[in-house]
């Protein structure tokens, strides 16, 4: 068993092995530093649970400066041709029980319908391209945790024909470069649809993964305007009404055509 006599050899080894990180991290790729980041901060991710604010900011941050190049796209791709449309393409970087990376190809005019991420903390950044975002939480009231995290303190105000009020988080145009968008478990925009107005390209974080058994299932929607139903005892403010909408499950869209391929851009290396 070996023993430190020297207690400056100890300082000196960390000073030694700190350049090195530092040194690697600098020779990272971005799609790697991406991969590494996701890594850590998703290292104890459940359902439901969304990592410390310094985690979520600082994969933000990384993937704010990605780019299509740092993936390998470039918008003359066959995935994002006009003629293509409505069919999408989803490229698979990465998969595992605690996180996903993938990259959905639009092309002009082409619709990623309304649908949930249950139990998930999701980041979505527009590499280039201009895209309309619709989004919504459930119309509850929420509470926060002493750590931070939301959580539901009233179930989502229904309607008798299965409808759900929803209130409205996000209806407008990106165009890259943008920042990237987070959604949460119960708050950010939980439920969005994505609509094309020109080719684009999304590259989407999920933690934890959609997993069925675990009960993350994707969940799609129809909205209805709040005028259109009601419901005695229920009542939202005049100049709210527009801020609100009914949700209502729907099945998955026979028309949505989504394409999976393999991620063929710059080296990704999996620990």
């Amino acid at each position: 068993m070996g023993i430190e006599q020297n207690g400056s050899g100890g300082k000196v080894k960390g000073r030694n092995e700190s350049r090195r990180n530092k040194r690697r991290q600098k020779k990272l790729s971005p799609v790697q530093k991406m991969y590494e980041t996701c890594q850590e901060i998703f290292a104890y991710c459940e359902s439901g649970v969304v990592p410390a604010t310094e985690k979520i900011e600082k994969l933000a941050a990384c993937l704010d400066t990605m780019t299509q190049a740092d993936v390998g796209l470039k918008p003359n791709m066959p995935f994002f041709d006009d003629k293509r449309a409505p069919v999408i393409t989803y490229m698979h970087l990465h998969k595992c029980e605690k996180f996903s990376i993938g990259i959905f190809c639009l092309p002009p005019s082409s619709v990623i319908p309304l649908h949930n991420h249950p139990g998930m903390t999701v980041f979505s950044k527009l590499l280039f391209g201009t895209m309309h975002i619709k989004s919504y939480d459930w119309a509850n009231e929420v509470d926060k945790n002493p750590d931070g995290t939301i959580v539901d303190t009233n179930p989502p105000k229904s309607h008798p024909d299965g409808l759900r009020l929803a209130k409205l988080k996000v209806n407008s145009e990106f165009t890259a470069p943008c920042r990237t968008s987070i959604l949460y478990p119960a708050d950010g925009g939980n439920m969005h649809c994505f609509t094309a107005k020109t080719a684009c390209a999304v590259l989407d974080v999920l933690g934890p993964p959609y997993n069925d058994p675990e009960g993350r299932h994707c969940q799609y929607y129809f909205d209805f305007p709040y005028a259109h139903f009601s419901v005695d005892g229920l009542s939202v403010d005049e100049d709210k009404k527009a801020q609100h909408a009914w949700l209502k499950e729907r099945e998955k869209p026979q028309d949505l055509n989504v394409v999976g391929v393999s991620y063929n851009g710059p080296k990704l290396s999996k620990k």
